[in-house]
């Protein structure tokens, strides 16, 4: 989540009042020129309020979209024979508030964000070990509005975000097998390691604070563990986020001339799901986590009010409709939130899968 810092235009508005004061002391032909100059003090202040308002609502959602510990992913390290491919097609819809712990003078900030997703799978062995690599490419359409000092703001934007990269093995207790010997092998214990990617290839311009991309690497490391009980599973995960620093934020323009950095500290996040197989490929998902940290600092300045520590809960169903075929349902709701997003999620995901060629 970003902080944004008003000094800069604070410095601005102090230059064109000096301005003002000047022209206000001259014979009365220029009383026009003064007025003129009130007004553009006025125009200008409203786009600065609005631009503040929108990059703040936009930066909590668009985080929360693809990282900073909200992700609820039940059943992530399941073995799945090798050579195993799937096309997965998702939808997922946000709306709600947004919380910002008095850290700037916002009120009634609310989003909806509309986030399209098409995504890759493919299973491979790993020196023996079941291991899988998925590529996601989301696009976001985001409806925001918020009151700063009581001038209300509402922003559009629509565009490609940041793409996602995961590489998962098992360590224990998934071993690499053929389609043939799957059709034997029962799930007890599963310790598996994973690292996400998401790379900065979404839309982004420095000059703007409002952007669908975030200009910066994210990594994420996390430590899996999955326990099967004949019709139950239990799945716990531990990881932590980590940012590279974004070497443009907001800059070159009217308001910052100059080149801006953004970091952003770790973000350390837990998971956990109980699912029930009611039959195969159709079960049911209990799911909750839990994130914390990461304050953001802007050209060097940390705001210690941008700590995060929210989690949510919800529950997600795995649908079989043909033998290749299958939907994913999961709604999830803030359980605690003390900073950023506190919104609804609803998610459609429609999967395709094969073993070699399509079929």
């Amino acid at each position: 989540m970003a902080q944004f810092f008003l000094r800069p235009q604070a410095a601005q508005v102090a230059a064109w009042k000096s301005e003002n004061l000047k022209l206000s002391g001259r014979e009365d032909t220029n009383s026009l020129k003064a007025l003129s100059l009130q007004e553009r003090l006025r125009r200008d202040m409203t786009v600065v309020r609005k631009q503040y308002v929108a990059g703040l609502v936009f930066g909590v959602c668009l985080a929360g979209a693809l990282c900073n510990g909200q992700d609820l992913t039940p059943r992530a390290y399941v073995i799945t024979p090798n050579h195993s491919n799937a096309i997965i097609l998702t939808y997922n819809f946000s709306s709600g508030g947004l919380l910002f712990d008095n850290s700037v003078p916002i009120t009634d900030a609310t989003a909806s964000l509309h986030v399209p997703i098409i995504s890759y799978y493919h299973s491979l062995s790993f020196f023996g070990r079941s291991a899988n690599i998925t590529a996601s490419l989301p696009y976001g359409v985001g409806h925001f509005q918020g009151k700063f000092l009581d001038n209300e703001s509402k922003l559009y934007r629509s565009g490609l975000l940041d793409s996602v990269f995961r590489f998962s093995v098992n360590i224990k207790g998934g071993p690499a097998m053929s389609a043939r010997d799957y059709q034997f092998w029962r799930q007890r214990t599963i310790l598996g390691v994973s690292l996400k990617i998401v790379a900065p290839t979404g839309q982004y311009d420095p000059t703007k604070l409002v952007n669908n991309g975030s200009n910066r690497w994210a990594f994420k490391p996390e430590f899996g563990y999955s326990e099967r009980w004949g019709h139950w599973l239990l799945d716990a995960y531990g990881a932590a986020w980590f940012f590279t620093t974004n070497p443009e934020f907001w800059s070159h323009n009217a308001f910052f001339p100059e080149t801006r950095t953004q970091s952003e500290a770790p973000v350390g996040a837990f998971e956990g799901h109980l699912s029930y197989n009611i039959k195969p490929r159709l079960w049911v998902s209990l799911d909750g986590n839990f994130w914390f940290g990461g304050r953001t600092t802007v050209g060097g300045a940390e705001n210690v009010n941008t700590y995060q520590k929210s989690s949510r809960i919800g529950a997600t169903a795995s649908i079989p409709l043909t033998e290749h075929q299958s939907l994913k349902v999961s709604y999830n709701n803030g359980a605690y939130v003390l900073y950023g997003g506190n919104y609804q999620s609803v998610s459609v995901a429609w999967q395709y899968w094969w073993l070699g060629k399509p079929q």
